[in-house]
């Protein structure tokens, strides 16, 4: 699993190196030395009552075969501003004590979405989404674009392939959902979806 996030994290800084400014190694350097304590900022997921169920009957459908998750394609957008990765896993804190410390927001109109999968040890993207991810920006990705992405999956793979994708609101649409049960009847999971 680290090769493939490592493999996303190079290529990320490499296409958008011209755009923003990433931190240096010396900043938690001179924090080390400092005797200061690295704190994560934790955000959290709203769970409702009935997620545990569905959860654990995801878990167990999942289970249910060894080599199902080398047909998922695990799929994810981030958003980047000129501040950087709006990213939980890069959000820290260096301090002597807990700071319970909170994540600005800073509501910079510039800003860029960028869509990337694996599916097995395969990187698929990253692609870069233009403007603001609506339903109709996805559906369009979907229609247009990741079929050219999805050109270099051997086409056995391609055929039990499952789609995933989180519940973001334009995830979810109804011309969304009626596209996805087209073209994976039965293999996507998602909100809405033949697997939740």
């Amino acid at each position: 699993m680290f090769r493939w996030y490592r493999a996303v994290h190079v290529r990320v800084r490499e296409e958008l190196r011209d755009v923003f400014v990433f931190p240096t190694r010396e900043c938690g350097k001179h924090c080390m030395q400092s005797a200061c304590i690295l704190y994560h900022v934790q955000r959290e997921q709203h769970l409702g009552p009935g997620d545990f169920a569905e959860r654990l009957e995801f878990c167990k459908w999942l289970n249910g075969s060894r080599e199902l998750h080398r047909y998922i394609l695990f799929a994810d957008e981030s958003q980047f501003n000129r501040d950087g990765v709006n990213n939980a896993h890069n959000s820290h804190v260096w301090a002597d004590e807990n700071p319970h410390a909170t994540v600005e927001s800073n509501f910079q109109r510039f800003s860029v979405t960028e869509w990337c999968a694996v599916l097995d040890d395969q990187l698929i993207g990253p692609f870069i989404l233009e403007g603001r991810l609506t339903r109709e920006a996805y559906l369009r990705f979907l229609q247009e674009e990741l079929p050219r992405l999805l050109e270099y999956v051997p086409l056995n793979k391609r055929g039990r392939m499952y789609f995933q994708h989180d519940g973001a609101p334009p995830h979810s649409s109804r011309e969304v959902r009626n596209f996805l049960n087209y073209g994976f009847p039965g293999r996507w999971i998602g909100r809405g979806g033949p697997h939740n």
